[in-house]
């Protein structure tokens, strides 16, 4: 029995313990249900918190350019699941919190919640666990981007001009419409340097000002060519802290890069010293497009490049100016370049840099701590020499600008190979040998003469016309330029080559030519010689002999008044010989063995009078005499068959040309032949000589079927009705008629008939001339009417006349002429035409609507009363923008109404006229019309113009307001304001 007891009661404890132990979890779930709940709140708020704490530093983290890690990620996803489970929960409770002491059955919905609070609180605890193992490892190791990456360079800080560069960049970089940025410059001017601080500025706060921020700043170094587009994939990969394969399949690299980088919301993408156009879809860069939140800055020595890239906007960087340039050198070299003795070297060395920042930082820097001045001699002599004086300089600076100059496409690259025969020829030019050819130059080169010179010597390939070569050596210099191996100079249409840049040229091939006449005599390899602006006196008598020389330039040398007998027989290969701007009265006679000859320049030479016999100069082309005082035509002139361009000025000849000699130049291209009187102060003393071309001399031009340009003087003979067809080949002419005692505007580029002091061919001789001419001069000629009547000249463009009588009574009855004879007129100039009383006169004298005239300038016409009269026939021109009116006294309105028209002169009928300058007209009072486009008006000494009218004083348009202080202090204002808006505007005379 005591077993049988002992068994149950043990069976009865195990079922009790067992029991209990179920139950009592719901009992106390029950019991201790309001304290539970409280509790997990409160650990769900602590959680909540530490959610938040986390999500601020990864957030802080983002903003600094970070990536969070991807378990940070999930483990904010959880609690914030958590959050909202527990959320969930709110009203369950609150309703199990009312069953307090109800029946039993009710119970059980207190212990489902208690249920799932536990569960909340188990994984609250997991979490909390996980989130305090983060510690302060938020972000991924391996996929941490930081937004600008810090590069160590050279701070522009102080220097002025790159601090505007590099402004203008930041607000280039906020405009929404620019979205790539070509920076360009010539190698060593600081490009890198620019954006390399541009860069660095973007870490600093005081950017803000300009608004800009990005994803990322991706800086790539491009590789030289050829491009590895794989090495630049590689760079912006490893920026990115993406993995590609450096071997792999670029099309795979660049869909990675791709959608890397369309996950930023933008990005600046900045690829420096790019020679060769990259495609940026290769790479994997997506296209920025406006509006342009990402922006893609390009640096590059070649302006082409930079287009190639299409670029929406392009900035230059230029050399520094010589302050600049000495506070940079000093700042490199050190205190040591203000001692007293050493300055003045210091400052030249600083003068030989040019403004070439790395030129200037690599010497001062060589010099830093150097105290000897015959260290300083020595680099200054070298500088001069066109030899670096050590080793950095080679390395660092000739080395850097000499990429420029293998980039650019060569003869033997391009042309020559081991495999192609030796015959054959280049058709495109040797650009390389240009460029070493402008270092022949110490200044200013003017382009024309650059080509010419180039085309003698056989540097822009083979073509079939000169203007062809001459469109190639336009080619040629615009391909430089964009390679800043030269650059625009200050005088028109001239080049220059910087210092630096031109040392670097010698240095790379100092056989090609010399320009220091110490080394005359121990270089008789040399191939060219340039003794520009040297001030030679005299040449020696006994000159080496230089066979391979093939240039010889001795212009501007002008007290030179003697070349040795024996001289040319010393360059039996001489291609080029300039003698221009030298005081030479006469040549040897051995000019007459350089068989090679192909230019001969003689330009500006004011004491040539005579030249001896050039028969044997058979391959001769150019032949420029232009500003000398030939007498007579040099013997043997009538042998150089090849000759294309000939610029022989007939101000002195004493002999008319002779019958024939333009058949035996059958190749001629350009002929020159206008007298010099526009450069020439002793034209008047001497005009009465000048040898017009007669009739069969311009007979004999006309047969010249290569001829494209011409420029001559004729006299009435040589015009007299014939057929002028032959003309429409021209491309450009200037044909003076009559003795031309006044400067005329000389212009190569215009079709341009001017003449003077005769009556205006009456019978029509000149109209089958004016069929092809584009400008036509008149001055002290009559006839003006029966000249144009009758006749439609389509192509004239410009006209001017001057000092021409002109009877301007209504045409007769019944010849009322209805088509406009010159519908393309654009340009009308009027000058001393006394008995004009207004345009519209002139208009109706010949015929003239006006219809495309954009230009007006009158002067010195007496009579002249007003400008337009409005009404009935009249109108004013639709189409004028530019109208000057001087010294006309009688002037006293612009336009006026027709005295049979009733209309009001309406704003439509007033012309778009953009700048409109008056001078000296003392009786004009008024400008009433309302000038609503006027963005330039000048005023000068029109005194009784108290007014300006309400259309300009309210005007946006207006850019500039010139004219006397006194006139501008005395003018009367509707509003004070106007003045005030206006005055930005106003310059004095």
């Amino acid at each position: 029995m005591d077993i049988l007891f002992n068994v149950v009661g043990g069976f009865v404890v195990e079922v009790g313990k067992f029991v209990c132990k179920c139950i009592y979890p719901k009992i106390e779930n029950i019991v201790r249900f309001s304290s539970k709940i409280e509790n997990l709140k409160e650990e769900m708020e602590k959680l909540t918190k530490f959610r938040n704490d986390i999500k601020g530093k990864v957030e802080e983290a983002e903003g600094e350019g970070y990536k969070p890690k991807l378990d940070v990620i999930k483990w904010l996803e959880d609690v914030c699941e958590l959050q909202k489970e527990w959320e969930s929960m709110q009203d369950s409770i609150a309703t199990a919190k009312t069953l307090a002491y109800k029946c039993c059955p009710k119970c059980s919905l207190r212990s489902e919640v208690s249920t799932q609070a536990q569960k909340i609180q188990d994984q609250l605890h997991r979490l909390k666990q996980v989130g305090e193992s983060f510690g302060s490892n938020l972000v991924v190791e391996n996929y941490q981007i930081i937004k600008v990456e810090f590069i160590p360079g050279t701070s522009i800080e102080g220097q002025s001009a790159a601090t505007k560069n590099l402004n203008k960049i930041l607000r280039l970089l906020e405009d929404d419409k620019v979205c790539i940025i070509g920076v360009w410059g010539t190698g060593g001017v600081g490009k890198t340097s620019l954006v390399n601080n541009l860069n660095n500025k973007l870490l600093k706060t005081d950017v803000s000002s300009f608004k800009l921020s990005f994803g990322v700043v991706i800086w790539v170094t491009v590789p030289k060519p050829p491009i590895d587009i794989r090495n630049v994939q590689t760079q912006i990969a490893s920026r990115l802290n993406l993995k590609v394969d450096k071997e792999g399949n670029v099309k795979s690299n660049a869909s990675k890069i791709y959608k890397r980088l369309k996950q930023e919301k933008n990005f600046l993408l900045i690829l420096d010293d790019v020679w060769e156009a990259i495609n940026l879809d290769d790479v994997g860069v997506p296209q920025p497009e406006p509006p342009a939140r990402s922006k893609v800055i390009i640096t590059s020595r070649s302006l082409a490049v930079c287009k190639q890239m299409k670029i929406d906007t392009e900035m230059k960087v230029y050399t520094l100016d010589e302050d600049e340039s000495w506070q940079l050198f000093v700042k490199n070299a050190g205190d040591v370049a203000n001692l007293v003795d050493i300055q003045p070297l210091a400052m030249e060395i600083t003068r030989e840099c040019d403004g070439l920042p790395l030129a200037i930082t690599v010497i001062g820097t060589s010099m830093r701590g150097k105290t000897k001045v015959e260290l300083w001699e020595d680099a200054l002599k070298s500088l001069r020499m066109s030899e670096p004086h050590n080793k950095d300089v080679t390395d660092k600076v000739y080395e850097v600008i000499k990429w420029s100059f293998d980039s650019l496409e060569s003869q033997d690259n391009e042309l020559y190979s081991k495999q192609r025969s030796k015959h054959v020829k280049n058709k495109r030019g040797d650009i390389r040998s240009c460029f070493l050819y402008c270092s022949l130059y110490p200044a200013a080169i003017s382009t024309e003469d650059l080509i010419k010179c180039w085309w003698a010597e056989g540097f822009l390939g083979v073509h079939d016309t000169y203007e062809e070569a001459y469109n190639r050596g336009i080619t040629i210099i615009d391909s430089l330029k964009d390679a800043c191996l030269v650059e625009e100079a200050h005088k028109t249409d001239c080049v220059k080559m910087h210092d630096v840049v031109r040392d670097v040229a010698i240095w790379i091939d100092n056989s090609f030519g010399l320009t220091d006449i110490s080394h005359i005599e121990m270089s008789a390899s040399v191939k060219r010689i340039s003794l520009l602006s040297k001030e030679i006196q005299s040449l020696p008598d006994n000159f080496r002999e230089c066979p391979e020389t093939t240039t010889l330039l001795l212009q501007d040398n002008d007290l030179l008044s003697e070349i040795p007998h024996e001289f040319f027989f010393a360059f039996p290969a001489l291609r080029v010989l300039n003698l221009s701007e030298t005081g030479i009265k006469a040549l040897p006679c051995s000019i007459n063995i350089l068989c090679q000859l192909r230019a001969l320049i003689l330009r500006n030479c004011y004491d040539l009078n005579k030249l001896p016999p050039i028969g044997n100069l058979f391959n001769l082309e150019l032949f420029d005499c232009d500003n000398t005082r030939l007498c007579c035509l040099p013997q043997g002139m009538d042998k150089l068959t090849n000759l294309r361009l000939l610029n022989l000025p007939v101000d002195y000849l004493e002999e008319s040309i002779s019958h024939g000699f333009f058949l035996k130049l059958p190749r001629i291209e350009i002929l020159n032949m206008l007298p010099t009187k526009t450069r020439d102060v002793d034209w008047m003393m001497r005009k009465n000589r000048v040898t017009l071309l007669v009739p069969t001399s311009f007979d004999e031009i006309s047969s010249l079927r290569n001829l494209t340009s011409l420029f001559i003087n004729l006299d009435n003979s040589s015009i007299l009705i014939r057929d002028h067809t032959w003309m429409k080949r021209l491309k450009r002419f200037h044909i003076e008629i009559g003795e031309t005692s006044k400067s005329i505007p000389f212009n190569k580029s215009r079709k341009m008939i001017s003449i003077s002091h005769c009556e205006t061919f009456s019978n029509g001789e000149l109209s089958g001339m004016l069929h092809f001419a584009s400008h036509l001069h008149l001055l002290k000629c009559g006839g003006l009417r029966k000249l144009i009547a009758n006749n439609s000249f389509d192509r004239l463009k410009s006209l001017h006349i001057e000092s021409c009588s002109c009877d301007f009574t209504p045409a007769e009855e019944g010849n009322e002429q209805f088509d406009d004879p010159l519908p393309n007129l654009e340009h009308l100039s009027l000058f001393s035409v006394h008995n004009l009383k207004s345009v519209s006169d002139f208009g109706q004298l010949l015929g003239l609507r006006f219809s495309g005239l954009r230009q007006l300038e009158i002067s010195s016409c007496r009579n002249l009363t007003c400008l337009f009269i409005v009404g009935g026939y009249f109108s004013v021109p639709k189409h004028l923008e530019e109208v000057s009116v001087a010294f006309c006294h009688r002037l006293t309105e612009l336009l006026v109404q027709c005295s049979s028209s009733q209309m009001t002169l309406f704003s439509s009928e007033i012309p778009r006229v953009r700048k409109l300058r008056l001078k000296e007209l003392p009786k004009l009072k008024t400008l009433r019309e309302p000038w609503d486009h006027i963005e330039e008006l000048k005023l000068i000494n029109c005194y009784e113009i108290t007014e300006l009218p309400f259309s300009i004083q309210t005007s946006n348009k207006i850019r500039l307001i010139k004219g006397t202080s006194e006139w501008w202090n005395l003018l009367e204002w509707d509003d004070i304001n106007f003045k005030s808006n206006l005055e930005h505007c106003f310059l004095k005379k």
